[in-house]
């Protein structure tokens, strides 16, 4: 179905509004990161995790007045469906959790333990670098991917708008302190390869549009390709986008996994049509792609120039 049709949108004109806006989402997220930091969950910093189920109506306060009054103040609690809580606390040995789980049903009512977690800090740093490792391996893969389906500089191109999809995902876990776990670090590789397949699509066209004019002129072409492109990549979004917000609706423990791929689609929509084909042009304005490859809008004007230059000299020598 076309929901867009026949669009002629001069992104490439527009590529520095482009550059502010993103530019100005990575500046804020960055200074949240120096002062706030994130907020690393029990697979990363280590901890225990506590969920229970209570059978009649408790609050987040309630539990919080409980933990407070055993010098657990610092632990962080996340309601659930219904009368069910996640409890986040340092590590503690199990006199301690029985004493927790024991004052909580004495003071509140009784409930039902869905899970108990304890993670050391040691797991925690491991695994903090074995999401690093996986990160960065990840990108290894695409770059490789994409220099043997296309050419190393749209490989370059697409590394750099992927950084740019995860650093405003960063940013925003960050500024809003949701918590990074496993799951959070599995939706931002989700949203790598959601972003990665969308501007596949776009160069791909764009590759064939070059190849289809004798002249073409980069900027025109990298328009008329993503025009070309955005019915698709609309449409793949907006389905894309129904079952993910169902899942952070009616999800549960796994709201915050899908509120991480919600920014990722929407911000890899965005990388993919905004930001992906004037990085191109970019990389090839100060020299990065070579000048046949990619040719720009004053390529007619050189060629003119030397023909020019050859009319001239063939009449001196006559």
């Amino acid at each position: 179905m076309d929901i867009i049709k026949n669009t002629d949108i001069k992104f490439v004109s527009k590529r520095k509004k482009f550059y502010q806006i993103s530019a100005a989402i990575i500046l804020i997220g960055i200074i949240s990161l120096l002062f706030q930091g994130l907020n690393y969950g029990i697979d990363f910093a280590g901890g225990t995790l506590i969920q229970i189920d209570f059978e009649q109506n408790a609050s987040i306060t309630d539990i919080r007045d409980v933990l407070e009054e055993m010098n657990l103040a610092g632990s962080t609690i996340q309601s659930l469906s219904g009368n069910e809580f996640v409890i986040r606390t340092d590590q503690t040995a199990l006199q301690q959790r029985e004493e927790i789980l024991e004052t909580l049903e004495n003071r509140i009512g009784a409930f039902e333990v869905m899970k108990v977690e304890m993670v050391g800090p040691v797991i925690g740093e491991s695994l903090k670098r074995l999401a690093v490792f996986a990160i960065i391996f990840a990108f290894i893969g695409i770059i490789l991917y994409i220099t043997v389906r296309f050419e190393f500089k749209y490989a370059i191109t697409s590394i750099i708008a992927l950084g740019h999809d995860v650093l405003i995902a960063l940013a925003i876990l960050s500024v809003l302190q949701k918590e990074i776990s496993i799951p959070i670090i599995a939706a931002i590789l989700t949203i790598v390869g959601y972003s990665l397949n969308n501007t596949i699509v776009i160069f791909d066209r764009l590759r064939e549009n070059l190849k289809l004019k004798s002249r073409p002129i980069l900027e025109e072409t990298i328009d008329l390709s993503i025009n070309q492109s955005l019915t698709r990549t609309v449409n793949t979004a907006i389905t894309t986008l129904l079952p993910v917000l169902a899942l952070y609706f009616f999800g549960g423990t796994l709201s915050d996994f899908a509120f991480v791929l919600l920014i990722g689609i929407v911000v890899g929509t965005y990388s993919s049509i905004c930001m992906a084909g004037p990085l191109l042009l970019e990389l090839k304005k100060r020299g990065k792609v070579s000048f046949s490859s990619v040719p720009q809008a004053d390529q007619g004007k050189r060629e003119k120039k030397v023909k020019n230059a050859k009319k001239i000299k063939n009449k001196k020598k006559k």
